[in-house]
């Protein structure tokens, strides 16, 4: 088998639902990410075999091949995409690393997009006629109804469950803001500018006492969720480029190595726990801590929840801030923790390791580990 490298990672801004990106279609927000990391790593758009992106809310089709389209990859360049729901931009850049280290590819872009703006409204079709179509905001992540709560409700009773106080929470969440504006000017780099938009847009100066006021949105007394400790919906796209090195000029040798993914289920009620045991069997096998860690963010008390059970050192976390300051572009989400650990693993010691991972609702995890090399 071959080792599989990463030569490019790139991002856009993520911005809140009805944003500055709210006129900007999918596989428009994909399409210039796409063309960066082929332009950074110098390679011509016909050395690619494939484009894999993840995606939870375009209603079908195939936003990767559109994407593909767009950004000037040639006609014969399959593309897939694929739908773990949060999971998604992760589990596609696991699915290039797996293809480029078995031989069936040698550069495959890969990451995630989403746009809750522009997302087709759902509806299911009448039953009978006369009957009027009935619109759902989201599909069952369980076969049965008492073991598929709402995301929210399922945080409020892991806050209750392992005595995460909402004051945690928002401490939590203005410190992930917090790093998220020291770190603005390292991000930008990283990130490429659509519609004006060069930066993440929701990142602020959160204040404790902003926490304090916010409106409780699950659960009640000490262990209430509010607003400040959930992440928005925001649109936004990812990508990277995942190359087998042999045949590269040796100007282009990356510096960044995919090492090892996991992916795990947990009890579908219990959804914020899932990336745990994927993370935890990376950990496991390697027999070493990792020097940094993207961790999603989708709820203050799920991230305090996976730091405690991985044992992880918490000033390793997400030095960037996280989805708390940035916002959550369901399939895209597990792309920027990829693109963010490229570029943060970037700056340390040859042989350091980096690990990001992301659970999903209906009780999915998926981990990967990066190397510097």
């Amino acid at each position: 088998m071959s080792r599989a490298f990463l030569l490019a990672a790139r991002r856009t801004a993520v911005a809140p639902r009805g944003g500055v990106f709210r006129e900007v279609e999918a596989h428009d927000l994909a399409a210039p990410v796409l063309h960066a990391c082929l332009a950074d790593a110098g390679l011509a758009p016909e050395a690619v075999d494939h484009v894999i992106l993840g995606n939870a809310l375009s209603g079908g089709g195939n936003v990767a091949r559109l994407a593909a389209l767009a950004a000037g990859l040639p006609d014969s360049v399959p593309a897939l995409t694929l739908d773990t729901q949060c999971c998604s931009g992760l589990d596609a850049i696991m699915l290039a690393a797996r293809l480029v280290e078995s031989g069936a590819a040698r550069a495959v872009l890969a990451g995630g997009v989403e746009s809750w703006s522009r997302a087709p409204l759902r509806a299911r079709r009448p039953r009978a006629p006369g009957e009027e179509p009935v619109f759902y905001e989201r599909p069952p992540f369980a076969p049965w109804p008492q073991r598929d709560p709402d995301l929210i409700e399922a945080m409020a009773m892991l806050a209750r469950a392992q005595g995460i106080a909402r004051e945690a929470q928002g401490t939590f969440a203005v410190a992930s803001h917090a790093a998220a504006l020291a770190a603005r000017a390292a991000l930008e780099p990283e990130i490429v500018p659509v519609a004006g938009l060069g930066r993440d847009a929701f990142t602020r100066a959160l204040e404790a006492r902003l926490c304090a006021r916010a409106p409780v949105l699950a659960g009640e007394g000490e262990f209430a969720v509010d607003a400040t400790g959930v992440a928005v919906e925001a649109d936004a796209a990812a990508a990277v480029l995942v190359v087998a090195p042999e045949g590269l000029p040796e100007a282009r040798r990356p510096g960044i190595a995919f090492l090892d993914a996991a992916s795990a289920g947990a009890a579908p009620e219990e959804p914020a726990m899932a990336l745990v045991p994927a993370a935890r069997r990376l950990m496991d096998r390697h027999k070493r801590a990792p020097a940094c860690v993207e961790l999603m963010e989708s709820f203050a008390a799920q991230a305090l929840a996976n730091i405690a059970a991985l044992g992880l050192d918490p000033a390793r976390v997400n030095r960037g801030g996280g989805a708390l300051a940035r916002g959550h572009p369901i399939g895209a989400s597990g792309a920027i923790l990829a693109v963010r650990l490229f570029h943060e693993l970037g700056r340390e010691t040859p042989g350091a390791l980096g690990l990001a991972a992301i659970a999903a609702a209906g009780g999915l995890g998926s981990a990967l580990m990066l190397q510097r090399v």
